[in-house]
């Protein structure tokens, strides 16, 4: 085990993950590499104790700066702590190959609707009338809860565009909000994970201190850059999520 690579692929990560998700990306490879014989739950556990810390540092840095619209978010935030404990008690029961065309596919549509769309994001808009907001927000954080709790990669990236499309947020707003309804889920999944399969609590603690620098350098980098910033960062984050459920996808039918 290289303590070194893992505590500078956790920093790299939180720095992504605060501004659009996908650090997931970055962990969870990392931790399947150092610990080739520890199971898969006992891994994402793991990840989600690396990740929560610098989710939740980023979600004060967004909070102090900008107004997060705090009722969407933590309406969807309380269904997406539900929907991520049953998505972590799934992860021993299915077998997450089945979820990967569908998140591939989905991924692919999100990533052309923010190419083509080159105002998508950059201004806050009214996108849902307010009878729908609660419903809406319900409907998505027991959706996107279920699925990072079940599979992850790309959770934030789907709440981002989420945010931006049905409810109108600019993407700062929404990446802020993301924070806030990915701390839910990485919370739910800990305490699944930890009652259940196990954790590496020592490995999670050393990872979630770089992942906190990480996330506070990331979070800073969206304040400053703003919505521009974001949305190219979202794009390369869905083509690199894309890139790689496409070769998992192509190497396993080889």
């Amino acid at each position: 085990m290289d303590w070194a690579v893992l505590v500078v692929g956790a920093f790299l990560a939180g720095m992504v993950d605060a501004v659009v998700g996908g650090g997931g990306l970055i962990q969870i490879p990392l931790l399947l590499s150092a610990f080739p014989a520890i199971s898969i739950p006992v891994l994402f556990g793991t990840n989600k104790v690396s990740s929560v810390v610098g989710t939740l540092s980023a979600c004060v840095r967004y909070a102090r700066t900008i107004s997060i619209p705090w009722r969407i978010a933590m309406w969807a935030a309380t269904a997406a702590f539900v929907g991520s404990w049953f998505g972590a008690q799934a992860v021993s029961l299915l077998p997450k190959e089945t979820m990967k065309p569908l998140v591939l596919g989905l991924l692919v549509v999100v990533g052309a609707y923010t190419f083509w769309r080159k105002d998508f994001g950059k201004l806050e808009r009214h996108a849902m009338t307010p009878r729908w907001v609660v419903p809406a927000s319900l409907a998505a954080g027991a959706v996107i809860g279920f699925y990072d709790g079940f599979f992850g990669p790309g959770t934030g990236s789907f709440l981002i565009f989420i945010f931006v499309r049905w409810f109108g947020f600019d993407f700062l707003k929404a990446s802020a909000s993301a924070k806030v309804v990915n701390v839910s889920t990485n919370l739910a999944a800990i305490a699944s994970f930890a009652t259940h399969d196990g954790i590496l609590w020592r490995v999670g603690l050393v990872m979630a201190v770089a992942n906190l620098g990480g996330a506070q350098v990331g979070s800073h980098l969206a304040l400053k850059h703003g919505n521009g910033f974001i949305r190219w960062l979202f794009l390369i984050v869905v083509v690199v999520l894309v890139a790689k459920l496409g070769w998992e996808l192509t190497a396993a039918q080889i």
